[in-house]
């Protein structure tokens, strides 16, 4: 099933790039970005976590978390993290459970989806919005739907 504002946002749990659980209900009170990307080190998703990086100030300004999450393993997150000097949490969700909950997977690339989910401090889905594959998410655009979530 597609997601749609309003709903409860499908809870997951998924290791970091440091093989740490992170558990999406543990960050209720919290507004949450998950941003769905398909691959680590592809020039778009490169690109975005830049720009994420650049804006994180303003997200931490808004009280708003950044999770990655992509199909890519914990020692890929791990390098690609490094080496593009990431600082938010990256989500390994390399069986694809995740992507599939949130009506994100791509079996024909056996891939996630790019899409940005904002959930609520109270773990309801508060945005979201699907990017096409070759088109990086607008910060501005995340920016602004933080900013009309209480």
């Amino acid at each position: 099933m597609p997601i749609v504002v309003g709903q409860d946002a499908p809870d997951f749990e998924l290791d970091n790039q440091d093989k740490v659980k992170i558990k999406l209900s543990s960050l209720r009170g919290k507004k949450v970005v998950l941003a769905f990307y398909p691959l680590d080190f592809s020039p778009v998703c490169s690109n975005e976590h830049k720009c994420f990086m650049h804006d994180l100030p303003q997200f931490a300004a808004k009280d708003a978390v950044i999770l990655g999450i992509s199909i890519d393993s914990v020692w890929c997150h791990k390098a690609f993290r490094e080496a593009r000097g990431i600082t938010y949490d990256l989500l390994a969700d390399i069986h694809r459970k995740v992507v599939q909950q949130y009506d994100l997977f791509l079996p024909e690339g056996n891939i996630g989806r790019r899409a940005t989910v904002i959930v609520d401090r109270n773990g309801k889905v508060a945005y979201f919005k699907e990017q096409p594959m070759k088109q990086e998410r607008d910060d501005a655009e995340i920016l602004a739907a933080l900013e009309k979530i209480a």
